[in-house]
């Protein structure tokens, strides 16, 4: 793997702009939505739990998809 990709993944990538603040916020929304869905919808246990943890990554890659990109 080239030492620059290793740079981009691991770096700090803040929002410095309100536009890609305003799309991390959306993001989060978006996905806790539908994490209050599952939550409504299925009954507690590990199905449930996963499902909660998987939005949990969704967001993570969503906001670094923000982050990552370029300006």
């Amino acid at each position: 793997m080239d030492p620059l990709d290793i740079e981009h993944r691991f770096a700090f990538h803040a929002a410095s702009r309100q536009e890609k603040r305003d799309e991390h916020t959306s993001a989060r929304q978006a996905i806790r939505q539908a994490a209050d869905r599952i939550n409504e919808l299925c009954p507690d246990g590990r199905e449930k739990a996963l499902a909660i943890i998987k939005l949990e990554e969704a967001m993570f890659w969503a906001n670094a998809a923000i982050a990552r990109s370029v300006d």
